[in-house]
C-alpha cells in the first residue's frame, strides 16, 4: 500500500492539509507533480508549526523529520551516480570531494531559495516573522525532505531526476575538483611554515532545537576570521573559506 493511501483516512474532511501550500508552483520547481500530495504537505511542515496548528500534529506529528533523515540518503545517492555517469575517469578521492561541496547544507540553502521554498513552508511563529527570512537550517532540511517525499511518491528515478534539474548548473560548472577549505587553509600555512590553524567555538545561537553554531579559524599573526553554521564542521568550514579568500585576497 502507498504511503500516500495510509494517509487517506487522516486527511480526509481536513482539505486545509493539501490545499494550504501551491503545490503547483512548488511542482514547478522542483520538476515532480505529486501523485499523493500529502507527501508534499508533509515535506513542508516543520515541526514547529505543530504546537499552533493541532489538525497537522495529528497527521505529522514528527513534521518532516523523517522526510529529511530520508531525503538526505536519496540526495546522496542520487548525486553519487550522477557524478560517477558525469566524470567516469576520476578517481573516488576526487569525486568524493565532489560530492560533499555540492551536499552541503551551504548548497542545498542556495538551491531552496533558488526555487523560494521558504515561502511554501509551515512554520512556527518563532521560526518566521514578518519581514524575517527563514532560518538556513530549516531551508536546508525541508529540501531534504521534499526530495525523500518525492522519493516515496514516484521512486528513486523521479528523486533523481528532481536532483539533476535542481543541481543541474552547478554539476556543469564544476570544472575543477573542489578542495575542501580547512585542507586548503592547512596546506597554505605549512607552504609558508606556519602553526596549523585551530577552531574556536566561541558561541550559539538560536534554539536548543536548531543551533547555529559559531566558529573561529585562529592562524597565527592573522586576524581570526568567523563562520556560522547548523553544524560545528559546516561553521569550521565556513570560517575556514572566508579566512582563505582574505589570505588570497591580501
Amino acid at each position: 500500500m502507498a504511503r500516500g493511501d495510509t494517509l487517506e483516512p487522516l486527511l480526509h474532511g481536513n482539505p486545509l492539509i493539501s490545499t494550504d501550500v501551491d503545490l503547483a508552483a512548488l511542482s514547478k520547481g522542483v520538476g515532480h507533480v505529486f501523485a499523493h500530495p500529502e507527501l508534499a504537505s508533509e515535506a513542508l511542515t516543520h515541526r514547529s508549526a505543530l504546537d499552533r496548528r493541532p489538525e497537522l500534529k495529528a497527521v505529522f506529528p514528527n513534521g518532516n523529520e523523517r522526510l529529511e533523515f530520508l531525503g538526505d540518503r536519496v540526495l546522496s545517492l542520487a548525486m553519487a551516480d550522477l557524478l560517477l555517469r558525469r566524470f567516469p575517469r576520476e578517481r573516488e578521492g576526487e569525486l568524493a570531494r565532489r560530492h560533499a561541496a555540492l551536499v552541503r547544507a551551504e548548497t542545498l540553502v542556495e538551491i531552496a531559495t533558488e526555487i523560494d521554498l521558504g515561502r511554501h513552508l509551515r512554520l512556527g511563529d518563532s521560526e518566521r516573522t514578518p519581514g524575517t527570512s527563514v532560518r538556513p537550517n530549516i531551508l536546508a532540511d525541508a529540501l531534504e525532505a521534499l526530495l525523500g517525499a518525492i522519493f516515496l511518491d514516484a521512486g528513486l528515478e523521479a528523486a533523481a531526476a528532481s536532483v539533476a534539474l535542481l543541481w543541474g548548473h552547478r554539476l556543469s560548472n564544476q570544472v575543477v575538483v573542489p578542495r575542501d577549505p580547512k585542507t586548503a587553509l592547512q596546506e597554505w600555512a605549512q607552504a609558508r611554515r606556519l602553526p596549523l590553524p585551530v577552531y574556536l567555538e566561541v558561541d550559539r545561537e538560536g534554539p536548543p532545537h536548531a543551533p547555529v553554531f559559531v566558529v573561529d579559524a585562529v592562524l597565527k599573526g592573522y586576524e581570526p576570521a568567523r563562520g556560522r553554521g547548523g553544524s560545528k564542521r559546516e561553521a569550521e568550514r565556513l570560517a575556514a573559506m572566508t579566512l582563505l579568500e582574505r589570505l588570497n585576497g591580501a
